[in-house]
């Protein structure tokens, strides 16, 4: 049982795709490390715009109950 005709193939294909390409795997692998990378920058820059939106809300309700405990104050000089 000597090897069979596919094996040639898959042989044949995978000498085509390693050394007829002239840099085209490396082009590939060095796209997919790009787009990776922005994944990844696009996955902190939403963090930190949640992180941010947070802060702000914090900040508005921390005004909203600083005022509201004034007029609580206010409320309870005027009524005594």
């Amino acid at each position: 049982m000597g090897p069979n005709w596919t094996y040639f193939i898959i042989l044949g294909v995978l000498l085509l795709v390693l050394f007829g390409g002239r840099g085209k795997i490396s082009a590939l692998m060095g796209d997919m490390a790009k787009g990776i990378t922005a994944f990844r920058k696009g996955l902190k820059d939403d963090e930190k715009a949640e992180g941010e939106a947070s802060e702000s809300a914090r900040e508005a309700l921390g005004s909203d109950a600083a005022s509201t405990s004034e007029a609580r104050r206010e409320d309870e000089r005027a009524g005594s």
